[in-house]
């Protein structure tokens, strides 16, 4: 019986148990190369992949807890390697791209620190947000501290591939009170997006680090702009 068939007929299972599911039927596929590939990115593999990962993240504080646990951590990277093997032959560089992104979790460090250590400059992390303009190629990484204050990282884009993006960054400022402060900007990379929806995103980077986004409810505007 077809993989998908069994969902349809047996209860949802756990999250631990649908993932060794998942992971069963892609990594032990008996069907020929082509088979195999089109059961694994059939709408119900999909749906179960991301349903997976978002219920082992969804507790997480946008990775905070992560740090502290390498066996969940272990569970996650799991799930986004299943998710990333869905969706292997997708083009994840076109217009689709382009977005206001907001941060579920991750794991680089530079942007857990600011959410953990931003109270005691009386202030509170708000969205952390992706804004992409694949047509402009730009990207945008921003931090926000409500209710008008953020961080806000510029850079130039190239798309190189059918999922991967390479950046350069070419400004960095802080907006507080009203106020600009620049910051100088360095460093380029890269990044993947190993699987996009119309909801969410999953993406790795050139240091290794992995980053899961969905769309966010608002377009962002640059204090700049204001």
């Amino acid at each position: 019986m077809a993989l998908a068939t069994c969902w349809a007929v047996v209860p949802r299972p756990s999250t631990s148990l649908r993932h060794a599911q998942l992971c069963s039927s892609l990594q032990s596929c008996h069907f020929p190369t082509h088979a195999c590939r089109a059961s694994s990115s059939s709408k119900a593999e999909t749906r179960l992949a991301r349903d997976d990962l978002l219920d082992l993240i969804q507790t997480e504080e946008r990775g905070l807890k992560t740090q502290h646990n390498a066996n969940k951590r272990a569970h996650i990277l799991e799930a986004i390697e299943a998710l990333g093997v869905v969706g292997r032959d997708q083009t994840t560089t076109d217009d689709a791209l382009s977005a206001t992104w907001r941060m579920l979790w991750t794991t680089e460090k530079e942007q857990l620190f600011i959410i953990d250590k931003s109270p005691l400059f009386g202030t509170q992390a708000g969205d952390i947000l992706q804004v992409i303009d694949v047509q402009k190629g730009t990207l945008n990484n921003v931090i926000t501290f409500p209710p008008s204050g953020s961080f806000v990282v510029d850079s130039t884009i190239e798309v190189v591939s059918k999922q991967r993006v390479n950046f350069r960054f070419i400004g960095a400022a802080l907006f507080v009170n009203g106020r600009r402060i620049a910051v100088p900007p360095f460093g380029k990379g890269w990044f993947e997006s190993v699987y996009l929806d119309e909801s969410i995103r999953v993406a790795k980077d050139i240091r290794g680090d992995y980053l899961v986004v969905d769309r966010a409810p608002y377009d962002w505007n640059s204090p700049a702009a204001a």
